[in-house]
């Protein structure tokens, strides 16, 4: 991917070593903006007031415990990975405000908080377990760096373009809480079944990954990022953190009725439609024959 030289976000909180995280025993707020759900047709979105903010849900788990965190020196190759996150999130404010301003509507950027071990946040308490996450109480998305060693080597997704893919997704729940239609889940979801719950999660979580394709073809469009392989790494990585696979490893089998990010196969589907087209329209999972 083409980031160096590209222009650093303004929106970037660096938290990394601050004294006196509290870390979550097992679960906080979930990866990707958990328990936001959107009930809405993409033609709709842009008639809604992007003013409108969802508040978090309360995080899930054991009580917290207080516990220092570590304090380690940076090293040249983490503030490297900082720098680049950097980049991409002001490349994707340059793709967002574009689409936004196209449609008459204006832009709000999120902001990107880098955290060691554990964060506070408006959504509550979440450790680096989670993932990287996006908050829609506080229009940040949260994400320890950590969480790219695990990508590359527990999940087998290397590469800065499968980097990229990660916080692009997180954007992607920003837009959906900007344009209105997480408040319109969070009222379908109040009658709703478990069953029901989850696959309304799936199809955000995957509506995200067509947001993030989306992001990819007009940024490189505009500002020719991608490389030989990148494309390749955003699809490998989408795969490899499907559901099917990450219950497989963990399990041993698979319970699609307890999806709640997609399978591999839908992952992959979805931000490979919104790369291709470029189009929001074409990010619809609300309606779709099938995801």
């Amino acid at each position: 991917m083409r980031w160096k030289g590209g222009r650093p976000s303004s929106n970037v909180e660096d938290r990394r070593g601050e004294p006196g995280a509290r870390r979550l025993g097992v679960r906080g707020v979930g990866g990707g903006g958990l328990g936001v759900i959107v009930l809405a047709l993409v033609a709709m979105y842009f008639g809604v007031d992007p003013s409108i903010v969802l508040q978090g849900l309360p995080p899930e788990g054991p009580p917290l415990r207080e516990e220092e965190s570590s304090g380690a020196p940076r090293s040249p190759a983490e503030d490297r990975l900082a720098e680049f996150v950097s980049v991409v999130l002001a490349d994707t404010e340059d793709t967002w405000n574009e689409l936004f301003q196209r449609a008459g509507k204006r832009y709000q950027e999120p902001r990107l908080v880098l955290f060691t071990d554990a964060v506070d946040s408006a959504c509550g308490m979440a450790s680096a377990a989670v993932g990287p996450f996006y908050c829609p109480a506080d229009h940040k998305v949260y994400i320890d760096l950590g969480f790219y060693r695990d990508l590359r080597e527990r999940h087998q997704a290397p590469g800065d373009f499968a980097q990229a893919y990660v916080i692009a997704h997180e954007v992607g729940h920003h837009v959906q809480n900007l344009l209105g239609v997480s408040r319109k889940v969070q009222e379908a979801r109040a009658g709703a079944d478990q069953a029901e719950a989850n696959r309304l999660s799936v199809m955000l979580e995957l509506q995200a990954d067509c947001f993030a394709g989306v992001w990819a073809n007009r940024a490189d469009r505009a500002r020719q990022i991608l490389e030989a392989g990148d494309v390749e790494e955003a699809l490998n990585a989408a795969s490899q953190i499907g559901d099917d696979r990450l219950q497989r490893q963990a399990r041993g089998y698979v319970a699609p009725d307890s999806f709640t990010h997609g399978s591999s196969a839908q992952r992959v589907r979805w931000f490979r439609r919104g790369l291709e087209g470029g189009d929001l329209s074409r990010c619809d999972t609300f309606s779709a024959a099938s995801l």
